[in-house]
């Protein structure tokens, strides 16, 4: 296919993957007539994986991620579906990267068409094929339109809020022959999940430049060690880099809280867990199993009450003795008591370096719901090597780690 040429299609169930020589997030949103979602839930993408005749299928690093479409599923008022695709390491554009679509019969496996964008640059996402329909018939477009603010300038053109973009999106970089561009952004909508991309082993798309105030101000994306101790908000990430090196020493997870009422103890249950680059679960270690992978993760052990200064719970990493096969650490902490957060107040996360105890990172926990788990932070290993600590906040209704494992996976 060439950029704005179309095909019917002879499939009601179609799978649109989109390959790459780098590692690509691929995405699908739901548009109405106007071209707009109808609201967040209208993005699939792999932290929201499924919607109304749409779904996303990460590759695991190893294939490509793809979006199926399910024409017969998909409802009314929805008149098309835009398949994006973004590189995952940050700040990389498709300069010297030629990304191929391919449209496939997703039941029989047949392929109905391909399409490689032509002359791309300095975009950092695409809009590559659409699948639309037209007189009561399904068919597909080559698109190509490119974009240099990434998957968040797509999603924030289609109506998606995305908290850290700017109110009004940036002009596309590329518009594709005989296809308009997308209408003007609707104002902004229910505050949707972030599109960065927090896979195992692959880095997200690059955050927006720091604002004023330094760089653990309120807003502010991926920053270093370099200035010292950094305090995360939530969803922050950190990259445990410092002097241009990366750190790949033994750190040290402190966790700790406390009673929200005088003299009523709570019993809060700190853990980690494993995952290898398909979001797979490696191991956990937690109360119950203090040490995994050969030793190179250890817990501290349990405490029943949550008093006491200082940190409840410790969990000891020696980044460095990590298997390669570990590229996803997701720190939770449960209440086995059942006992909700809601009861809990200061409960926070720090990264400590083992050797000299000075800490690193700490992320506090602002918020309160009245649910028995909470994932706290996760460590990611990018493709240079350094890992990245991104402060999480996000609440599960499980009371031991077990059930912790594929939220946290979801959530990568």
């Amino acid at each position: 296919m060439t950029p704005g040429s179309n095909i019917p299609l002879s499939a009601a169930r179609v799978t649109v993957d989109v390959a790459a020589p780098v590692r690509l997030d691929v995405s699908g949103l739901l548009l109405t007539a106007d071209g707009k979602v109808r609201s967040d839930d209208d993005f699939i993408f792999y932290n929201q994986p499924s919607g109304p005749g749409v779904t996303y299928r990460s590759g695991g690093g190893s294939a490509p991620d793809a979006i199926t479409v399910d024409t017969s599923a998909v409802p009314a008022g929805i008149e098309k579906i835009v398949v994006t695709a973004s590189p995952d390491a940050a700040g990389q554009t498709f300069q010297g990267v030629e990304p191929t679509a391919t449209i496939r019969d997703a039941d029989g496996g047949a392929t109905l068409a391909t399409f490689t964008p032509p002359q791309l640059g300095a975009e950092t996402a695409l809009v590559v094929v659409e699948i639309y329909l037209r007189n009561g018939a399904w068919k597909a477009r080559a698109v190509g339109q490119g974009y240099a603010n990434g998957l968040a300038g797509i999603a924030t053109d289609f109506g998606v809020s995305v908290d850290e973009e700017p109110a009004a999106p940036a002009a596309p970089v590329a518009a594709p022959v005989q296809t308009p561009p997308p209408a003007p952004a609707a104002p902004p909508a229910p505050s949707a999940p972030e599109p960065a991309r927090a896979m195992a082993q692959t880095p997200p798309p690059p955050a927006p430049p720091a604002p004023a105030g330094g760089p653990n101000a309120p807003g502010t994306g991926k920053i270093n060690l370099d200035k010292g101790r950094v305090s995360l908000q939530k969803n922050q990430t950190v990259s445990l880099v410092k002097g241009g090196k990366p750190l790949l020493s033994q750190v040290k997870m402190g966790l700790g809280w406390e009673p929200a009422f005088r003299g009523k103890d709570i019993d809060l249950d700190a853990s980690v867990i494993a995952y290898g680059p398909s979001r797979n679960h490696v191991d956990s270690c937690y109360f119950g199993k203090l040490a995994i992978l050969n030793g190179a993760i250890k817990h501290s052990g349990d405490n029943l009450t949550g008093e006491g200064g200082g940190d409840d719970e410790v969990i000891v990493v020696d980044l460095g003795r990590l298997p390669q096969e570990v590229s996803g650490l997701v720190f939770t902490v449960n209440s086995f008591s059942g006992q909700k957060f809601n009861e809990v107040a200061k409960a926070y996360c720090r990264l400590i370096d083992a050797a000299t105890n000075e800490e690193l990172v700490r992320f506090d926990l602002t918020g309160a719901e009245p649910q028995t788990g909470v994932m706290m932070a996760k460590l990611i290993r990018q493709f240079s090597g350094e890992w990245e600590m991104t402060g999480m906040g996000e609440f599960v209704k499980s009371r031991t780690v077990r059930g912790m494992v594929k939220p946290a996976a979801q959530a990568l």
